[in-house]
């Protein structure tokens, strides 16, 4: 019996599992970065294509780094009243080290710190980690949950006939609903031009 076994097996052992998980939704992450000038550059940001089993389960994972990552936003803007410009190992900065202020930016940034290690603990990727924090976050803010879409592809995968699916961000690859124009005739033109000089001849005639 499967009693409070949930989550699919997948065909693999628990730490295998558990590497592949944290390697698809880091490879989500790293769509967004900037890759210009990368050989591995993604072919879409914000989207990857892997199976549909695979996708509802990478899911959670990847709305869960979000929901800590936006969660830390308060927490950051409160460390900025506290913090100074001053360059690192300046006069300036050696003297709000010592200063009060540099207590309070530690204490107001804690949150914002330990959200970074459990989200780099769920990821295993640094630079996954810093995109999440510093891109999706905020644009995420206003938005109470369900970042990410699945969509189910037509085509099954060359060999095996696997479902497939993309798992992407919300937001970025929206389809825009479009009304239809009406279209203009020629003929409804013509005898709408023809009733307003109509009216304007009566009413030079009155």
């Amino acid at each position: 019996m499967r009693h409070r076994r949930k989550g699919r097996v997948l065909g693999r052992s628990p730490s295998h599992r558990k590497a592949m998980f944290k390697n698809l939704a880091s490879s989500l992450f790293l769509t967004e970065r900037d890759a210009e000038l990368d050989d591995n550059a993604p072919k879409v940001k914000g989207r990857v294509v892997t199976t549909l089993e695979k996708a509802k389960e990478i899911r959670p994972l990847v709305e869960r780094c979000i929901t800590i990552a936006k969660r830390s936003l308060a927490a950051e803007e409160e460390s900025q009243k506290y913090a100074t410009d001053a360059e690192r190992g300046s006069d300036a900065w050696k003297t709000w080290r010592k200063s009060e202020n540099w207590r309070k930016w530690t204490d107001a940034r804690a949150p914002a710190i330990a959200a970074r290690r459990r989200v780099l603990q769920l990821l295993g990727d640094k630079q996954a980690m810093h995109i999440v924090f510093d891109e999706l976050a905020d644009r995420f803010r206003d938005r109470p949950g369900g970042y990410t879409r699945i969509l189910r592809l037509a085509k099954p995968r060359l060999g095996d006939a696997g479902t497939r699916a993309i798992l992407e961000f919300v937001g970025v690859n929206d389809r825009v609903s479009q009304k239809a124009e009406r279209p203009s005739f020629d003929d409804d033109s013509d005898a709408a031009e023809e009733e307003v000089a109509s009216e304007e001849s009566k009413a030079s005639d009155e």
